[in-house]
């Protein structure tokens, strides 16, 4: 294996500038995870159809379609979570038509086939059951055999989004997080529910909440129960703070069990952790809140972090009128800094 072009083409997408934290529209955001991902394959014959991955020996349309893999080639798939709140449909479709057309999987005829995990309160049940599936389900012996024989330059790319969500409910200039208005009919309700459940009345025999306390961590739990975080405004934004840290906690589980048990040294694994905040119908944004690498066995981050002492938030009104988030970790200068450069 020829690590060259990989290690070359990390350094020049962890160079790239990225807006972690603030509310911003669905479509901005994917076309951020895009970049990552288009330029860590810039160059390499990007394989991920069905009909490139079909054997010779077939006589068939699959043994024309093959891919050659003498040439330096990138295997490529990827999966999401989400919380499966009905309320989060237009974030999965904006995922769909932007990342997983770009990355997943594809059948036979034409289709995306992203690996799709639904976990209440959105992160992972298990970093380590989502990163073997993935990985599993994307090459076999055969397939990593024909791949590593041919070029020794070509590499696997395994791309995971983690999204968790949280409700945003503007009425009379007045901004909650942790309700969403799903329908002009209906009341403001929890979202995420399992989150808002977990901090106003935990319940040790709810395995939910068992599990979102532990991807809290007991010093996160015990501060934002006991704690609003409030953002300039006065605006709270305490299960927004939630959400954000189960999903980077979600992806640096991810990370850790793709460069433990998962990848090789031809394994490169990119991982983002996202929250959608979201209300009723296109009134929907999203919050990067932090990427990760792994490449033979070394792992890298960027982002907001874990701690949720750490969290400010400033609200500022967007060009529609209505209030948007902006979260720092730390310090707000110091974060600024963190943005341009990656964090091992």
């Amino acid at each position: 294996f020829d690590p060259s072009i990989a290690r070359k083409r990390l350094d020049e997408m962890w160079r790239l500038f990225i807006n972690f934290g603030e509310e911003r529209d669905p479509y901005q955001v994917h076309l951020d995870q895009v970049a990552d991902r288009y330029i860590l394959t810039k160059g390499f014959q990007l394989i991920r159809d069905e009909l490139m991955l079909g054997d010779e020996s077939h006589r068939s349309t699959c043994q024309a379609c093959s891919a050659d893999l003498t040439l330096p080639s990138v295997i490529t798939t990827c999966g999401y979570t989400n919380c499966g709140d009905r309320i989060c449909q237009n974030a999965v479709k904006a995922y769909t038509r932007t990342v997983a057309s770009r990355f997943a999987s594809l059948t036979e005829v034409g289709e995306s086939k992203p690996e799709i995990f639904c976990p209440t309160g959105g992160g992972t049940d298990s970093g380590a059951t989502l990163a073997h599936v993935t990985v599993a389900h994307q090459i076999d012996k055969s397939i990593r055999d024909q791949l590593y024989n041919g070029n020794p330059r070509s590499f696997i790319l395994v791309n995971i989004d983690i999204n968790t969500h949280c409700g945003h409910s503007e009425q009379g200039g007045t901004v909650t997080y942790g309700k969403a208005q799903e329908s002009n009919y209906r009341e403001a309700r929890a979202a995420c529910g399992a989150i808002a459940g977990l901090l106003s009345k935990y319940d040790g025999k709810n395995g939910v909440h068992v599990r979102l306390r532990a991807d809290l961590g007991e010093d996160n739990f015990e501060f934002l129960t006991k704690n609003k975080v409030l953002a300039d405004d006065g605006s709270e934004v305490t299960m927004l703070v939630a959400a954000c840290i189960v999903a980077v906690q979600g992806m640096r589980n991810t990370l850790k069990a793709l460069a433990q048990n998962e990848l090789d040294e031809r394994g490169v694994g990119h991982v983002t952790a996202c929250v959608d905040v979201n209300n009723m119908g296109a009134d929907e944004c999203l919050i990067y809140c932090a990427r990760g690498t792994v490449f033979n066995g070394k792992i890298m981050e960027q982002g907001l972090g874990t701690e949720a002492s750490k969290y400010i938030a400033k609200m500022s009104c967007g060009a529609d009128g209505k209030k948007r988030v902006k979260l720092f970790y730390g310090d707000e200068q110091l974060m600024r800094s963190a943005s341009f450069q990656s964090n091992s």
